[in-house]
């Protein structure tokens, strides 16, 4: 059976079934040599480049292809490889144990030993696997031959710099970069960059391979939308025209740490109406003033779920970062969504807030702040910055990540509002 066939079975079987379907899919997988299967813009281009950018939509087969490029490095000569992926989980469960990674599709299989974090062939090449979470580690380690899977997610862009400052070995060093594009400032000069080669490819290259169940519920629902073009098509969509936000704006002012120390800290939200799972998400963001008054963005805990599942969430963004207040809008759900936070846990001291302007207006003196300089993100929120850069006014709903950080900044603007500690629920 081949492999298109199995994947269509896909909803349909049981996990001991899936189990077995794996099984089957890495022996096709292993069945015939990689250049005899791999398509031809999964295949690395010839000559001396230094970068090869490749720029592809999900499901495209992004993972397969830098995997079977560093095993082929590898294989080639006796060489040594760094692997950096945007978090250590995603190394360890895609790049290495996942279903494309190299101990599912490599023949030979090299030793995984788990506590150096390195692969090892037969023939005595290694590979390290390090995490662009911790820019740090990439000081140093020397290599021949790179992967950076995911690059436009990554929070750091100086672990790029540091990845490259270390491919310094042998005669020509190369990187195979692949991600999903986003227009990032780095993704934007590697575009630019001579010594890159650049490939672009779409989720649909790979549409005989991809499940039924993948192309009629993701590929019908985005197509044709903006996360779709970006998404699917890996299209690199700049600002909207009328957005708020600029993406070079963000950039100029990003920062890899914040003070010491705020004059405030605060857990912004913005609660979803409902639970569901097509509802908008509940935004979750921590926003901090220096005694300088500059304003910072720390972190974006947004997810969607229940009423229970957003207040751990923001209660455990409160502890983490030591934060003087949450701040909730409480228009649709009022007392309940104090209730609901208190109930998990009824010490946290809440900043209730209410809408009385449009989103616009109440968005332009945050907006303001960013043109002048004075709100720096700590570190890089893909989702938050997407949204800040692709909302019109007027144009659709504003999404939640937004107003929680409205919300959050405008509060800190406006000195100390009212605390409600509310204790009485608990008798």
């Amino acid at each position: 059976m081949m492999q298109e066939e199995l994947l269509e079975l896909l909803p349909y079987l049981t996990k001991q079934e899936r189990v077995e379907m794996d099984r089957l899919l890495t022996m096709e997988a292993k069945a015939k040599p990689w250049r005899e299967i791999a398509r031809p813009n999964q295949l690395a281009p010839p000559g001396n480049w230094q970068i090869w950018l490749l720029l592809a939509g999900r499901g495209f087969g992004k993972t397969r292809t830098i995997v079977e490029w560093a095993q082929e490095k590898a294989m080639a000569t006796k060489s040594r490889g760094n692997i950096v992926a945007s978090t250590s989980s995603d190394g360890r469960d895609v790049l290495v144990d996942g279903p494309s990674g190299f101990l599912a599709v490599c023949d030979p299989v090299p030793e995984w030993e788990p506590s150096k974090r390195r692969l090892t062939w037969a023939n005595g090449s290694t590979a390290t696997l390090f995490s662009a979470e911790e820019p740090a580690r990439l000081r140093g380690p020397q290599c021949h031959w790179a992967i950076a899977d995911e690059l436009a997610a990554w929070v750091y862009p100086e672990a790029w710099d540091h990845l490259l400052f270390g491919l310094r070995l042998g005669v020509n060093p190369q990187v195979a970069v692949a991600t999903t594009p986003r227009p990032t400032a780095l993704i934007k000069s590697l575009i630019k960059d001579p010594t890159a080669h650049v490939t672009r490819g779409s989720t649909y290259d790979n549409r005989a391979n991809l499940a039924k169940q993948f192309i009629d519920n993701v590929i019908s629902r985005y197509e044709g939308t903006r996360m779709g073009r970006q998404e699917l098509n890996a299209e690199i969509l700049d600002d909207a025209p009328g957005a708020m936000w600029k993406r070079d704006q963000i950039d100029k002012n990003r920062l890899a740490d914040g003070p010491k120390s705020y004059r405030r800290l605060l857990v912004a939200i913005d609660p979803a109406a409902t639970s569901r799972a097509t509802s908008d998400e509940h935004g979750i963001i921590v926003v901090g003033e220096s005694y300088s008054g500059h304003y910072f963005v720390l972190a974006d805990s947004s997810l969607r779920g229940t009423p229970r599942e957003w207040a751990i969430a923001a209660i455990a963004a409160y502890n983490t970062h030591k934060a003087d207040a949450i701040v909730i809008e409480v228009n649709q759900g009022g007392e309940m969504a104090v209730s609901t936070l208190q109930t998990v846990d009824k010490h946290v001291p809440i900043v209730t807030v209410h809408a009385s302007r449009g989103k616009e207006i109440r968005a332009e003196p945050v907006a303001s702040l960013y043109q002048q300089g004075k709100v720096h993100h700590v570190g890089f929120f893909p989702e938050l910055e997407d949204q800040m850069c692709s909302w019109e006014p007027g144009i659709g709903a504003s999404p939640d990540r937004i107003d929680a950080l409205v919300w959050g900044i405008v509060e800190l603007m406006s000195g100390p509002g009212q605390v409600e500690y509310a204790p009485s629920i608990w008798g």
